[in-house]
């Protein structure tokens, strides 16, 4: 800064500070430092309402002709009186400090839903259910088909193809996909959205007697039941998939092929490239170790190929979730 001040008289002060590579505006903030002020307190400008007046104002927002009002129809109103307390931002400010900034009609308002979080280290410990519509042969005609999807292993445990939604129908399959899989009470979770037979008296009354906890997404919130949503999308974009079935029966002869093909041959990204069927009924260990030496023979064989380490099968997920905790919050469980 010294260097500019015995140099800025000969050339300028603009050019001093280009060749010196000196900020002016560091310069100017030297020259004229500001007073120091308080630590913590900030002073109260002279325009500033006492706290006699804003209280005042903060009464007359709450009086009864006011109090379902916005601010700039009290403020209107006021006016027309000859009365000017403060400017509408005031009044908005005021309303703010006191937790009193929002619709302030008397009305219903939608309740605070708490997030899902599911997690699943094995098969059968969450299950995902949801219902989608296949076109039927004309127009506004749909058949419903249900299915129950085990989170972990992404393995289809159960599906029904019907002519509508219904709990009754729901009900039922649950209870028997339960039984076929051997469920014992407290062993698993049912997750679903918030549709009618999701949410029926009949399907919660099901999960109670069978000693089942059960789960529900948010309103309107589609990423809280995730994996019955990717697999709907992995039928619907099978190159087979029709754009219309030609009855019920053609919907559940479809069905019956794309499931077992979807359990046993679909090779699932998320699950190491391995199939839900090896993961639900625990084939990870014999299949993975076979695709590693596989790849350690392809490696043994030409070396040269593989640039930066020796080949390793896909890793497989231990734990998934349904809305996972925040990275930190895991890290502070695992410590624990």
């Amino acid at each position: 800064m010294q260097a500019v001040e015995e140099l800025a008289p000969s050339v300028g002060l603009a050019a001093a500070c280009r060749a010196l590579g000196v900020c002016r505006v560091a310069l100017y903030r030297r020259r004229r430092p500001r007073p120091a002020a308080s630590p913590g307190l900030r002073p109260i400008p002279a325009r500033a309402l006492t706290p006699a007046e804003r209280q005042a104002v903060l009464v007359t927002l709450h009086e009864e002709r006011f109090v379902d009002l916005a601010p700039t129809e009290v403020y209107a109103t006021l006016l027309d009186e000859g009365t000017y307390l403060c400017s509408i931002r005031t009044m908005y400010r005021l309303l703010a400090g006191a937790g009193e900034v929002r619709e302030r009609r008397n009305q219903l308002r939608h309740p605070s839903y708490a997030k899902p979080q599911l997690r699943a280290t094995g098969p059968n410990q969450v299950w995902s259910w949801d219902i989608t519509k296949l076109l039927g042969p004309v127009k506004w005609t749909y058949f419903s088909l249900y299915v129950l999807l085990d989170i972990f292993s992404r393995y289809v445990v159960g599906w029904m193809v019907a002519r509508q939604e219904s709990a009754v129908l729901a009900e039922r399959l649950i209870s028997e996909t339960c039984a076929k899989h051997g469920i014992g009470p407290g062993q698993l979770t049912v997750h679903a959205d918030r549709g009618p037979a999701m949410t029926a008296k009949p399907v919660a009354l099901l999960l109670a007697d069978l000693g089942l906890l059960r789960s529900h997404s948010r309103p309107r919130v589609s990423n809280d039941n995730p994996y019955s949503e990717a697999q709907f999308k992995t039928l619907k974009y099978r190159p087979d998939f029709p754009e219309r079935f030609g009855g019920i029966e053609d919907a559940r002869a479809f069905c019956q092929h794309f499931f077992p093909w979807y359990n046993t041959e679909h090779h699932h990204t998320g699950l190491g490239l391995l199939t839900p069927a090896m993961v639900h009924y625990g084939h990870v260990p014999e299949v993975t170790a076979q695709r590693r030496a596989v790849l350690a023979a392809a490696y043994a064989a030409h070396p040269e190929r593989f640039v930066r380490k020796p080949p390793e099968p896909p890793a497989t997920p231990t734990t998934v979730w349904i809305n996972a905790p925040s990275p930190t919050v895991l890290t502070m469980e695992a410590r624990q």
